[in-house]
């Protein structure tokens, strides 16, 4: 309890300031003047002014509160290594026990398990946000169990926001050794078959048995796949020259050989990933029978700001002749050699749109054509009726590499194209607008060429079910053949149109072979802390993948089918470094953080970073290994004030102050019977004292 003495006046302030500025006034006239009871006159006003600043005493009920001593416990990948996780958890037994014998002290144990946006360890947010509701009065101190390496320690004391011992109880062993490979500068972007440039660096720390300064050797993978060997000393460093393969995430791996004795292999190894950009693709469009959605194909291309297009429309075939000047016939003449021999290589993309073969290109073309898609490149037939004729491009020696054979039939009805069972699990007609509806919520066509398949896959069918779309492979090439003209009417918005550019925009990125679009993949990316496994097949079910973690463990997942043709899977991703999926045929990789995380840019276990700012509020930094007698951790002893919390095999934690007002009891003093009785005894003996 805590007794204090109060006012609160039944007048304001300042008539109590004026009635004291008169009572003094009237002390010093009575002095002067020698009245005779002035001492007794002034004492009795007093005693009036004192009992109109009415006085009381107070009494506190108040409770102590229990100190709140805050143990951090490092959850980093780094305390994994080497049994630390082990002599972590033992040591915050101890604590835990210790503690709780201790009266008047609270624990309060706060984890800190990094994030995968988080460079490093940072112990220091997480102790200001466990202690963020303990007023700075009530910490008795804060206790660190980690390995040492952390990377948000303040530069002083004052930062911490409170007043008492901080000490770090730090795992490992003094004589760990490492060797680690870093990455010093590395590109984010880089053109597909260009080369850039990564300096590495490595080093050896601590005294290695087998470090004896000879050149490390070197892996370079790409993608999983070894694609060079290099050596590099330790202690210096290197620009290693890499080629980007494909559009898209190219992930390269840079592994030193280990060597006898290492705290871990994690940080022998460097992931570094390249965004593949494409230059822009190149298109050859010939349009060849005029028809109402000629321009279809140029504008969805032109559109496209990726895509450098060269269009040719052949309006006048070599027999037709009228005499005409030839400087009045086009504005350039069909460079068909340049196009179809020379440069034929440098297209990503042929397209023939309804072209009838009337001589305008020689037969070794279209076999240089075929060549060309069995190579690697990739040809659209875009067809109307002039697929079914006796002119049509099927009669060439491009026929072999053509899936759809036409039968010469040409169909004139109205109808609605609708994608097939495989279609809907083909990435280029999956969730196509207005698929699901029966009949499909797009306009109808009115035209189809009657064909049949010999090869690929049909993901869109017309009139009785005849094929519409035909997608297929050609060795290292690709294939399409459209058998309608009609796709200009959902272009063009008749009976609300329908999703020609998504269709045909999928259809040629296929063909260019986007890997985004591949019909049977396994991919893996990150959705906020989220690995999100995904299988596109066009089978009906999808083997269990295996995914490996950075550290080494696995874990064996089983894919639901999400839509038809894409089988997903999650997992939590709960380190940093390179993740790979399998599912025994393809393989996929991911890097979770930062391509050079700080967490493994030095895991060797130290005190040194800890020990400045600990000794700044009084505590210490010790190993754990280090502490003699047979004890996990040092004995805790409790201290009121002291200049030092830490000794030889212990230290201290902080006793407060701090306390709840529970209730406040208030006794008037002059107030009542007791002021009144006061009041009249001084009263009386002044008229006594007058009396005499």
């Amino acid at each position: 309890m805590i007794w204090s003495v109060s006012f609160d006046p039944f007048v304001p302030v300042w008539g109590l300031l004026a009635g004291a500025a008169l009572i003094a006034l009237f002390l010093a006239v009575a002095l002067f003047l020698r009245l005779r009871g002035g001492l007794l006159r002034t004492f009795a006003l007093a005693l009036l002014l004192l009992a109109l600043a009415n006085p009381a005493l107070e009494r506190e009920d108040r409770e102590p509160l229990s100190s709140v001593v805050a143990v951090v416990v490092d959850r980093s990948q780094s305390q994994m290594l080497d049994g630390r996780d082990a002599a972590t958890s033992a040591a915050l037994s101890e604590l835990e026990t210790r503690i709780a014998a201790l009266p008047g002290f609270e624990l309060r144990r706060i984890e800190a398990s990094p994030s995968l946006s988080d460079d490093g360890t940072a112990l220091f947010g997480a102790l200001a946000d466990g202690l963020a509701d303990v007023p700075p009065e009530r910490v008795g101190g804060a206790i660190l169990l980690t390995d040492g390496q952390v990377h948000d320690i303040p530069a002083s004391s004052s930062a911490l926001g409170f007043n008492a011992p901080l000490h770090a109880l730090v795992t490992g062993r003094p004589d760990e050794s490492d060797r680690r490979l870093s990455l010093v500068r590395a590109p984010r972007f880089g053109l597909v078959g260009s080369e850039q440039l990564v300096t590495l660096n490595l080093e050896d720390g601590g005294n290695l048995p087998g470090a004896d300064g000879s050149p490390a050797t070197i892996r370079v993978r790409r993608d999983g796949e070894l694609v060079n060997e290099f050596r590099l000393r330790p202690g210096s460093r290197l620009e290693v020259p890499v080629e980007i393969g494909h559009g898209g995430q190219n992930i390269f791996e840079f592994e030193a050989a280990t060597l006898p004795g290492e705290l871990t292999a994690l940080n022998n190894r460097v992931v570094v990933t390249i965004d593949g950009i494409r230059e822009n693709l190149r298109v050859l469009l010939v349009s060849g029978s005029p028809h109402a959605g000629e321009r279809t194909w140029r504008n969805l291309l032109k559109s496209d700001a990726s895509v450098d297009l060269v269009h040719f429309t052949i309006l006048r075939p070599p027999e037709k002749q009228d005499g005409t000047p030839v400087n009045q016939l086009s504005l350039i003449a069909f460079p068909t050699r340049e196009l179809f021999s020379e440069k034929i290589d440098q297209f990503d993309l042929i397209i023939f749109d309804r072209y009838v073969n009337r001589g305008v290109l020689p037969m070794l073309y279209f076999d240089n054509i075929a060549r060309y898609v069995r190579a690697g490149g990739a040809l659209l037939i875009a067809g109307g009726p002039d697929y079914a004729q006796g002119s049509t491009i099927y009669q060439t020696p491009m026929a072999p590499v053509l899936p759809a054979r036409p039968t010469g039939n040409v169909i004139e009805m109205p109808y609605h194209a609708r994608v097939s069972d495989i279609g809907n699990r083909h990435p280029v007609t999956r969730g196509l607008p207005g698929a699901r509806s029966e009949p499909p919520q797009w306009s109808r066509w009115f035209r189809a060429v009657e064909a049949e398949v010999d090869a690929g896959q049909s993901l869109m069918s017309g009139p009785s079910d005849t094929p519409l779309l035909v997608l297929n492979r050609e060795e290292a090439g690709r294939v399409a053949v459209l058998l309608s003209d009609h796709v200009w009417l959902w272009a063009r918005g008749y009976e609300g149109g329908g999703p020609h550019v998504p269709l045909l925009r999928r259809l040629g990125h296929w063909l260019m072979q986007e890997p985004d679009l591949e019909e049977e993949a396994l991919r893996i990316s990150l959705r906020g802390s989220e690995l999100i496994l995904e299988r596109q097949t066009l089978g009906d079910t999808a083997a269990d993948v295996t995914l490996t973690l950075p550290t080494g463990g696995t874990r064996v997942l089983t894919l639901s089918e999400a839509e038809p043709g894409l089988w997903r899977a999650s997992q939590a991703a709960t380190e940093l470094g390179l993740y790979s999926a399998t599912d025994g045929q393809r393989t996929a990789l991911i890097h979770v953080g930062p391509q050079n995380p700080r967490e493994f840019s030095d895991v060797l276990s130290t005190t040194e970073k800890l020990g400045p700012l600990s000794a700044q509020t009084g505590g210490a930094a010790l190993r754990i290994a280090d502490i003699g007698g047979g004890q996990s951790i040092p004995r805790i002893v409790p201290l009121k004030r002291a200049d030092d919390y830490a000794g030889s095999g212990w230290i201290g934690l902080k006793t407060t102050d701090a306390s709840v007002l529970k209730g406040i009891d208030r006794i008037p003093l002059l107030s009542g019977l007791l002021g009144l009785a006061l009041l009249l005894g001084a009263l009386s003996v002044t008229w006594f004292r007058e009396g005499r």
